[in-house]
């Protein structure tokens, strides 16, 4: 892609009547990480959002409140900016459609419109809600699907068929407001006549700017015709007055994607410091390949009534539309009531905002498939591939460095054969970030990982340490190990920048970028290590859980307590109930015994495990599985002394049965053997 391109990148724009949740942060994080990568490769890459603030439900929740609705969404975009902000998601505006701008624009497209003969001016009938006495949107009118019968939808569409239609076409319709029957009464309404423009939009469908099942759909509804589109809405109504009249209001969803123009030229204007006219802001709208991020749900709307407009506004359409699937969390659709419904907010207060972007990241691509949070899985896969994996690399090596080369780099690396095959990786990985297909880039940085930490084990740094000869070949080594670790990083900026951000002040050197790491960082003084990530721990995601279906066991007395700093056992088998405080008794239970390692080795399809075979004195030797494989290489086991929880009763596993437990301590970053001094023997009790 060549970098003179001007790229435009949105989101989906937030309604402001509530908090974001983690099924908004899809479309956000998925959004972010796009236009990060976009940047790290020097393009001009805009992205601008804004808070969707027009429309009964706005001005229903501003009464309840007992606020102006100008005052409601004033606090809410407040929230929304902070919550976005924490997970690192960065807008160059962020606007709203209770705008000037935005008021302008869609005065002027509605002109264009009916100008050009697209608006038609008929009575309707509709639905009005007899004990509130207003005209019910769709949304507040629920009933029967007419097409596949689900329950419970809403007066505008189908969640579960994705057919749109009428409100008065839904079956047993109830008011969502009072729960009464709506009756029906005339209103004079204002209507686009989006069938003008279907060979158009037929046209656009082919034109590479929709994935393939988009398409699909935009072919169903084409070829079932499409039917004029109500723009307006009566008064009592928050949102702008349709030119000419006095109770009728621009419906939100012509508006809300106006609001994408209206918030760039607010950009623009704070850029060229001066105030574009509106012919000026459409001229450079044109000038920008404009890519919009969004739900499944809003397809119809962002993929047939948009374009349309635009069309008749004789502006550029988007070059792409990237529609992504519904979050599930647990395999569950998000629901209050049945404590799978997560907050930003309530995320953050428990776990970094990185570990959900790089958890996204790891499981989006390029289609609309639905994206299912399981939190055991997410757990699982922080801590082996953030904390296991890429951390563990700088860990080891810069630890090393510190203690024994006063972090002092080496002037040359010991295998530029290696670091050019991860140079060359980045080709494929920028082409999966260019593609949107992130889980594919996730999988070939941690490919890269797994590669750097076999050099790191095959190299043995640590035995090095023990000789001063070797000095000079460590220093090698442990520089080798950081510049891979330092490729990673930059490859993984789009997704964890304030990591990188770290990274960059631990190692120094220029700002991390596919082509700043293609030459190494060497012969420089790096500053000493600091921790970069923790462990997630049970005890941090139980608090996102509290449905009683699916409980966990308790770890900690305090449910909001960090990771564990105490020794905790590196067998992988589910620790049993929580004690709590413990007598001198209870205690003296365990059988702790100093044990030697006669035997450690990789297990075949164990992402986490070490077979250990542990001498306890007298000939007693035991097997113990222990999750100790990225923190220790086999080789460097064999001999040690460590400390064993002799009376656990053994365990069946499915490479063995278990005959015990060795343990190990956790600073957050990895785990560390409890060692013996020397003088100890095999068999010794722990007293």
């Amino acid at each position: 892609m060549s970098n003179d391109r001007k790229m435009l990148v949105t989101s989906a724009l937030p309604y402001a009547n509530g908090a974001i949740h983690l099924g908004h942060l899809v479309e956000y994080i998925q959004t972010d990480i796009f236009v990060r990568y976009q940047r790290l490769r020097g393009r001009v890459c805009y992205y601008v959002c804004a808070d969707d603030t027009h429309g009964t439900p706005i001005m229903l929740k501003a009464e309840a409140d007992g606020v102006s609705p100008e005052e409601l969404i004033a606090k809410v975009a407040a929230e929304h900016i902070r919550d976005f902000s924490d997970f690192g998601i960065r807008f160059d505006r962020f606007g709203s459609t209770h705008s000037d701008e935005n008021r302008q624009l869609a005065e002027d497209f509605y002109h264009k419109l009916r100008d050009a003969g697209h608006i038609a001016v008929r009575t309707i009938e509709q639905a009005f809600d007899p004990v509130k006495q207003l005209f019910l949107p769709d949304r507040f009118i629920k009933g029967e699907c007419p097409r596949c019968h689900a329950a419970d939808q809403y007066g505008d569409s189908c969640e579960a068929c994705g057919a749109t239609y009428a409100p008065h076409d839904l079956i047993n319709p109830v008011s969502a407001l009072s729960g009464a029957t709506p009756i029906t009464k005339s209103s004079e309404h204002y209507f686009f006549k989006l069938n003008d423009f279907a060979a158009d939009l037929k046209a656009f469908t082919r034109e590479g700017a929709l994935q393939p099942e988009a398409c699909h759909k935009l072919d169903e509804w084409l070829t079932a015709g499409l039917t004029d589109w109500d723009i307006s809405r009566d008064a009592p109504y928050f949102g702008f007055r349709i030119p000419g009249t006095e109770d009728k209001y621009f419906y939100v969803w012509l508006d809300a994607p106006v609001g994408y123009i209206a918030t760039f030229w607010q950009l623009r204007n704070e850029l060229e410091g001066r105030r574009l006219s509106l012919s000026d802001i459409c001229d450079q709208w044109s000038q920008y390949e404009v890519y919009h991020f969004i739900g499944k749900d809003i397809l119809y709307f962002h993929a047939l009534f948009w374009p349309a407009m635009l069309q008749a506004a004789r502006l550029a359409r988007p070059k792409s539309i990237n529609a992504h699937g519904f979050l599930t969390v647990n395999g569950k659709k998000m629901s209050k009531s049945r404590g799978t419904f997560i907050t930003a907010r309530a995320y953050l207060d428990c776990l970094p905002p990185e570990y959900l972007r790089y958890y996204f990241a790891a499981k989006l691509n390029a289609g609309i498939e639905d994206l299912d949070l399981n939190l055991d899985d997410f757990r699982a896969r922080i801590n082996s591939d953030l904390v296991g994996k890429l951390v563990n690399i700088a860990s080891r090596t810069s630890q090393l460095l510190a203690k024994y080369l006063d972090n002092a780099l080496s002037d040359t690396l010991p295998d530029t054969t290696l670091y050019q095959e991860f140079l060359l990786a980045g080709q494929t990985i920028a082409g999966h970030y260019e593609t949107r297909e992130y889980s594919r880039a996730i999988k070939a940085i941690m490919d890269l990982a797994d590669r750097a930490n076999r050099y790191v084990d095959e190299t043995r740094p640590w035995e090095m340490a023990r000789a001063v000869q070797r000095r000079a070949e460590l220093q090698q080594v442990c520089t080798q190990a950081l510049n891979l670790f330092r490729v990673l990083v930059a490859y993984l900026k789009p997704v964890l920048p304030q990591t990188a951000t770290s990274v960059e002040t631990l190692l120094g050197g220029p700002e991390l970028t596919f082509e700043s790491v293609k030459t190494p960082w060497l012969g420089h003084t790096i500053q000493p290590y600091t921790h970069l990530m923790r462990r997630i721990e049970a005890s941090d995601i139980r608090p996102l859980m509290p449905d009683p279906e699916t409980p966990t066991k308790a770890e900690s007395a305090d449910p909001k307590a960090g990771p564990a700093k105490a020794p905790t056992a590196s067998q992988t088998q589910t620790p049993g109930e929580d004690l709590g405080l413990i007598t001198a008794e209870d205690f003296g239970r365990v059988d702790l015994r100093v044990a030697r390692v006669v035997n450690a080795e990789y297990l075949e399809g164990a992402d986490k495990l070490l077979k250990l075979s542990l001498d306890l004195g007298e000939g007693r030797i035991r097997t113990v599985f222990a999750g100790i494989r990225h923190a220790y290489p086999p080789e460097s086991l064999v001999g040690r002394l460590v400390v064993c929880v002799a009376n656990l009763k053994p365990r069946k596993m499915r490479f063995g049965v278990s005959e015990g437990m060795v343990l190990a301590a956790s600073d957050g970053t990895g785990l560390f053997l409890v060692n013996m001094d020397a003088g100890a023997q095999p068999g010794m009790k722990i007293r």
